[in-house]
């Protein structure tokens, strides 16, 4: 891109930014004695995100940042390239999901045009041309109403949908005719962590809900007591039946499947972030009568299809990188278990019943492979890929012989194929028109040692023919944690790096899923240090082999990742030319009393335990921020919405790292309005805020 080449980066070096101080954060004399550890806690008040004190805050500090991020030389021109990289036709939807299926005969699928805030739902018949069945983006004028979740009915007739607001995990449910495009008058509240489950005979929908929370307090009150409900077309709420509640495990949560052509309903419990899960069944013959299948922790069991009783489950029982097995549900013992397919090399990152085969994706070095079994686990055959990348397949079905998969990397949008089990073909079904040249750019994967010696794939994606001598701006991006891999993922603004001259890094650190549970133990509870370890690992690698050198080092990572960025940041202040910690974990003494921050006591260790407490307390990136260090340009970002990480996490994070900074350089918090921990935000806020990311990078690492 012409227009952020030397001629224009020149720009930047010739204006220095004015300096000027943060605004003042009140302090409190606040200490406590925990597990006998004084721990001071200074911006409690923050806490209060809705109080007139903390309202005035966040006004000042982002008056403060936006004074810093406009004054940057450029900012404007790289929204615009930004803006340009986004105006494209993309379809597929999030990484883990292809964005489309097919029910009754008919193709659901999401497509976004060019600059729209949110992607449109549309349905076409087989044979037919596509029509606009839900635009989230007439909900509101902001952009920022949108679909969360969507099931089309078994038949195709109907569509369940669930519409989020301001980035918030709160869902309301509404139910769509698919043939007329009008709403039934059913609306579903207080639904959160849950997915519409149709019942055989497409009459109604299996979910969970919490019980309504006080109004005051509903983006940061604890979450418990989610129950299951089958809701009936056309009723009220009100007469839902209770399918399934535990009094006496608050913290647990459902997903609802009904199998076997309806005859039994299986009932996966997640608790926390648990790997690990147990599972209940009831069967329609014996009302009210819920049935143990699983009832220890002993390994992950997802439900990934049926045939007559007997279900199929993708499990870590008795294999850390996964496996297939076969219950049937008439005989559910664990000794009539059967193994369908064996634990392999590689980590079995996902698997779905359909066509009448088994559909297996696997993790080799964080790229996705894929195998076709038998429903006896006889292998079929491997699918051929187009390329090293991150394949998400759609779940049709069971008998389905035209499969989809939505396939992406760093440089690719997500293109969806139609594949053929039986031809075994793979057929462009939609693609992307592109305004940059993806063979500008390659992609390579490296290995380094971390700390303890283990070997630890990082993908890095430039423009062609760089140079290795120290002086290319690198981001390096991590997360390292709850057991999710880090796979070839498109975003617009990757581009825009890339066009910067920059270097995009992403470690595959331990916490994450890419080798198996192993890999995610190696990095949770007790083990956390060795994220950390890992990630600098990285940071030291690119430096050494001249990919980059500190002054042009940043680091980046969100939720997980920014408390990854800010325990780093601690840790290794030395390390980094800037950093950027998006909504992240950063109280890890108090994580546990917000929202749903309980459930992830499983990954990180509980405050109220002393053993945990004492890890935790050690890289805590709230209580390791040192007095009197001089950390590197930071830009912290949270939202005033996010109810998931509540934005008090960067708000306390914020005001302790700016009065301790000993150093000129700018501790800056960016606060976006009516949005939330990411997912549904749209696409105008996205351009500005990554536009203001990479200025204040441009800015940093003096590009």
């Amino acid at each position: 891109m012409k227009l952020l080449c030397a001629g224009f980066l020149c720009v930047s070096a010739c204006v220095p930014m004015m300096a000027f101080e943060p605004p003042p954060s009140r302090r409190l004399d606040l200490v406590e004695d925990l597990h006998g550890v004084k721990t001071a806690d200074p911006y409690r008040w923050l806490e209060d995100i809705d109080s007139p004190e903390s309202r005035e805050w966040v006004k000042a500090q982002s008056s403060y940042a936006r004074q810093y991020l406009d004054r940057i030389a450029g900012r404007a021109e790289i929204e615009k390239r930004l803006t340009a990289l986004s105006n494209y036709t993309r379809y597929g939807g999030p990484r883990s999901t292809a964005g489309i299926t097919k029910r009754g005969g008919r193709i659901f699928f999401l497509k976004q045009e060019g600059l729209q805030n949110q992607p449109v739902l549309y349905v076409q018949s087989t044979d037919g041309q596509p029509r606009e069945l839900l635009n989230p983006n007439s909900l509101s004028k902001d952009g920022t109403a949108a679909v969360a979740v969507w099931e089309p009915s078994r038949d195709g007739k109907w569509l369940c949908y669930g519409i989020s607001k301001a980035g918030s995990d709160w869902q309301e449910w509404r139910i769509r005719d698919v043939e007329s495009g009008r709403d039934l008058p059913d609306r579903l509240d207080w639904v959160k962590f849950s997915t519409p489950a149709w019942s055989a005979d497409s009459q109604g929908i299996y979910y969970s809900r919490y019980p309504e929370p006080d109004k005051a307090a509903q983006l940061t009150a604890a979450n418990y007591f989610h129950k299951v409900y089958y809701h009936r077309l056309r009723t009220a709420q009100s007469a839902d039946k209770l399918i399934y509640e535990r009094p006496d495990q608050k913290e647990w949560l459902f997903e609802s499947h009904p199998v076997s052509n309806g005859r039994y309903l299986v009932i996966k419990v997640d608790w926390g972030t648990r790997v690990e899960n147990p599972v209940y069944f009831q069967d329609s013959r014996k009302p009210g009568v819920t049935q143990p299948l699983v009832e220890e922790f002993i390994g992950a069991f997802v439900p990934i299809g049926s045939k007559d009783s007997t279900v199929f489950f993708h499990t870590t029982y008795k294999a850390p990188k996964g496996r297939v097995i076969a219950v049937d549900l008439e005989k559910p013992a664990r000794e009539n278990w059967r193994e369908i397919v064996p634990e392999a090399a590689d980590a079995l990152e996902s698997a779905l019943v359909s066509a009448g085969r088994v559909i297996c994706s696997y993790l080799r070095d964080a790229r996705t492979g894929v195998r076709i079994y038998s429903l006896e686990g006889k292998p079929d055959h491997d699918v051929t890929l187009p390329g090293a990348g991150t394949a998400a397949w759609a779940p049709n079905g069971e008998e389905e012989m035209e499969q989809y998969y939505a396939f992406s990397g760093y440089t690719r949008p997500a293109t969806v194929y139609r594949y053929d089990v039986k031809s075994r073909r793979s057929e462009v079904l939609f693609s992307s028109k592109l305004s940059f040249d993806p063979d500008a750019y390659e992609t390579r994967q490296v290995f380094y040692n971390s700390k303890d010696g283990t070997r630890v794939p990082m993908f890095l994606t430039y423009r062609k023919g760089i140079k290795l001598d120290g002086s290319n701006p690198t981001l390096l991006y991590g997360y390292g944690g709850f057991n999710i891999a880090l796979t070839p993922d498109f975003k617009p603004h990757y581009i825009g790096w890339l066009e910067m001259g920059g270097i995009f890094a992403v470690a595959n650190l331990r916490g994450g899923s890419e080798y198996g549970d192993s890999w995610h133990k190696a990095g949770m509870l007790h083990n956390k240090q060795n994220v950390f370890d890992d990630f600098i690992g990285a940071a030291e690698y690119l430096i050494a082999n001249r990919y980059t050198s500190t002054p042009k080092l940043a680091i980046m990572g969100g939720s997980n990742g920014g408390l990854l960025v800010g325990a780093v940041l601690n840790q290794r202040p030395d390390l980094f030319g800037a950093a950027i910690p998006r909504v992240g974990v950063m109280d890890m003494l108090r994580f546990h009393k917000f929202t749903i921050g309980s459930a992830w006591v499983s990954d990180y260790g509980s405050p109220d335990d002393p053993r945990d407490f004492a890890v935790l307390r050690k890289y805590s990136p709230l209580h390791n921020i040192r007095q009197g260090t001089e950390y590197p340009p930071t830009l912290v970002v949270t939202a005033d919405h996010d109810d998931r990480v509540v934005p008090s996490h960067s708000f306390k994070y914020a005001a302790a790292l700016q009065h301790a900074q000993e150093g000129k350089a700018p501790i800056l918090i960016r606060i976006e309005t009516s949005a939330g921990h990411g997912a549904g935000k749209p696409t105008a806020k996205i351009i500005e805020e990554e536009a203001d990311v990479l200025a204040f990078l441009r800015q940093s690492l003096k590009m």
